[in-house]
């Protein structure tokens, strides 16, 4: 009795019901912590490992210590141009303003701005009127003392008629020869003054005096023009042909006299601020005569054409004077020249696909390639692309060559898709066809 009512208490009372549930919760935590834990170290070995496959993926047996892709050119043989480049100006060989000679009104302006004319071409008109009526009062006392000294005259050849005779003082001659050359010198002056006052007319028709490009008209028909005017009436600016002004230190002087005392004809290229466009080529035409001390450099003049105008007045270019031309030189490419401890050098490639470091000695360059005078001889492979993560003695592969290197099964793999590649290698695709078969029977 007592043995029932104990165990109907027991299970009356509230611990007896919950204890399996008490004993499944802890089992259930302990799964989701599980849980969580596996899903955390597969997050973390997910970032840790994929990078790394990723790496592999993209840089193959280079990730692992292998070859390094790289871009390599072979040396050449070439001529190499010796060029001096400098900052110059476009200085017009000719810039006149052109000014009224005497004053007046402007009366009719015959040019339009930005025209081109040519030497003795019409650009304006003055009123001419008051220096035809200045020709005409000379001319009118021009004839007046032209008549006097022909009275003159008449009367000295009768008094020297009658001096021969002895029938007049010797003094009467001498008188009347004084004169003479008194109207002859009246009649002189008239006719300064008249030819002064068809000049004056011929100012009036104002001409180009070079041809060239017109600028903007400074004075406007019906104003009243004088001799003093600063401003004139228009400039004209010769722009065929047009010459550039540019400045070499001295210590390129020697070299360009030298091909000038020659004979030689030195091609100058004018380029634009940024050096990609060529605006014009001409010649040099002549060298200054001193040197700036302050400075250390000499002007040099160079003369282009200019038919399409390319080149224009107060303009800054840069020029690229040619001296001379390095012929049969060992060229390669600029981007093949590293410099660090060993000095200038670069990386040739050996016939066994690997890069060996040969310090170079330049010579002069000439846009995108560089004249080598030793280090470099012509056929042998210098690398222009990839050369940062070169050594000596580094293993490389040629995207454009089949070069080969042992792997890890010692099979060869080629890195190019030439014939080489293509054809059947030991180990290669014949193994791998026996092995295919082996494994379909």
């Amino acid at each position: 009795m007592n043995g029932v009512q104990g165990k109907d208490v027991l299970q009356k009372t509230p611990g007896w019901q919950t204890t399996p549930t008490t004993s499944r919760r802890p089992l259930l935590r302990r799964l989701l912590w599980g849980a969580l834990a596996v899903a955390l170290l597969g997050t973390l070995a997910w970032v840790i490992f994929r990078p790394q496959s990723a790496q592999q993926a993209h840089g193959g047996r280079f990730g692992a210590g292998g070859p390094m892709p790289v871009g390599a050119v072979t040396a050449e043989k070439g001529d190499i141009g010796i060029t001096l480049n400098a900052l110059g100006t476009v200085t017009p060989l000719a810039t006149v303003t052109v000014k009224t000679q005497i004053a007046g009104q402007l009366t009719e302006v015959a040019f339009k701005e930005g025209q081109t004319v040519k030497a003795g071409d019409f650009l304006a008109q003055i009123d001419p009127r008051p220096y035809q009526l200045a020709e005409a009062q000379y001319s009118g006392q021009l004839q007046k003392d032209q008549a006097l000294l022909k009275d003159a005259e008449l009367d000295l050849a009768r008094y020297r008629t009658l001096l021969s005779q002895d029938s007049i003082a010797r003094q009467t001659v001498d008188a009347q020869e004084a004169l003479v050359q008194q109207d002859r010198g009246t009649v002189a002056t008239d006719q300064a003054q008249v030819n002064n006052a068809r000049l004056n007319q011929v100012y009036c028709h104002i001409v180009a005096p070079v041809g060239g490009r017109v600028g903007l008209r400074q004075v406007d028909p019906g104003n009243y023009v004088q001799t003093s005017d600063t401003n004139g009436i228009v400039v004209i600016t010769q722009l065929q042909p047009i010459t550039v002004l540019f400045t070499l230190p001295e210590d390129n002087l020697p070299a360009v006299m030298k091909r000038l005392h020659e004979g030689a004809t030195l091609p100058v290229t004018a380029f634009d601020r940024a050096q990609t466009a060529q605006l014009a080529a001409g010649r040099l035409v002549t060298v200054d005569n001193q040197i700036d001390t302050t400075t250390g450099t000499v002007k040099l003049r160079a003369q282009f054409d200019n038919r399409d105008e390319s080149l224009f007045p107060n303009q800054f270019v840069n020029t690229r004077l040619l001296v001379d031309t390095l012929k049969g030189a060992t060229v390669i490419p600029t981007a093949a020249v590293q410099r660090g401890a060993p000095g200038t050098f670069v990386y040739v490639v050996k016939d066994d696909n690997t890069v060996t470091v040969h310090p170079v000695k330049l010579g002069p360059a000439e846009g995108e390639r560089v004249a080598v005078l030793s280090g470099v001889e012509v056929g042998e492979k210098v690398v222009v692309d990839g050369a940062d993560k070169l050594r000596e003695g580094a293993p490389v592969t040629l995207p454009t060559a089949a070069a080969k290197t042992p792997d890890a099964n010692g099979a060869a793999a080629g890195s190019g898709s030439g014939a080489a590649s293509d054809r059947p290698k030991k180990g290669d695709g014949q193994e791998d066809g026996q092995h295919r078969h082996r494994k379909d029977q």
